[in-house]
C-alpha cells in the first residue's frame, strides 16, 4: 500500500506564527504514523496574488498539484474577527482550479481544521466557517477541531507548552490520517452520493 499524503495549508505572515506552529505539530503527528506531510506556511499564502486575479494565472500551482495528489488535508487558520484570515480563504480558494478534476475538489478527503486565537470568541465562529467550506468543497472535516487560545503563550520555542493544547493538535493530525488510510484501504469506506 503506497504512503498517504497529508497536505497542510495555514499560518500567517509572521514568521514563526502560532498557527503555522499548530499546523506543524499537527502535520508531525500524521507523519508519525506512516504519512507523508507536505506544508504550505504563511509565506507562501502571503505571497498568492488574489485568486482570479491576472497575478494569479500561474500561481499556486504547486499546492494545486499537492491538494490532487493528497489524501488528507489539514487547514489551519487564525480566528481574525470572529473568521478565517483573508490568506487562508484566498489559498482555499485557489481549489476552484480543481472544480473539473476527475475528483473534484476534496471530494471524499478528509479534512482537519485548526483555529487558533488570542481569545476564545473567534475560535468557535471561525471553526463552524471552517467546517462550512469543508463540506462546499465535499470534503469530510474530521470529528475533532483544535480551537486554541493563544493568549496564555502556549508555544515556546516551537514547543506547544500547553498540554491539552498539544494534545488537540496531534488528534487532528492523527484523525487525517487514520481516515486517509482506511480510504487508501478501502476507497468505498467515504464514497460520496
Amino acid at each position: 500500500m503506497s504512503k498517504t499524503l497529508i497536505v497542510g495549508i495555514g499560518g500567517t505572515p509572521k514568521n514563526g506564527s502560532t498557527t503555522e506552529q499548530s499546523l506543524s505539530i499537527a502535520l508531525a503527528a500524521a507523519k508519525a504514523t506512516g504519512a507523508e506531510t507536505r506544508m504550505f506556511g504563511g509565506r507562501y499564502l502571503s505571497e498568492l496574488p488574489l485568486y482570479l486575479t491576472w497575478k494569479s494565472k500561474a500561481a499556486g500551482t504547486e499546492m494545486i498539484e499537492a491538494i490532487r495528489a493528497a489524501d488528507g488535508v489539514i487547514i489551519a487558520s487564525p480566528g481574525y474577527h470572529g473568521t478565517i484570515s483573508g490568506a487562508v480563504k484566498n489559498a482555499i480558494d485557489y481549489i476552484e482550479e480543481t472544480a473539473k478534476d476527475a475528483r473534484t475538489y476534496l471530494d471524499g478527503v478528509p479534512v482537519g481544521l485548526i483555529v487558533t486565537a488570542y481569545g476564545w470568541q473567534a475560535t468557535g465562529s471561525a471553526l463552524i466557517t471552517m467546517r462550512s467550506i469543508v463540506h462546499a468543497l465535499r470534503g469530510w472535516p474530521t470529528p475533532f477541531g483544535a480551537t486554541i487560545n493563544t493568549s496564555g503563550n502556549v508555544f515556546q520555542h516551537g514547543v506547544c507548552t500547553d498540554e491539552a493544547a498539544d494534545k488537540q493538535l496531534r488528534l487532528v493530525g492523527r484523525q487525517v490520517a487514520t481516515f486517509a488510510g482506511l480510504k487508501l484501504a478501502d476507497p468505498a469506506i467515504m464514497e460520496t452520493v
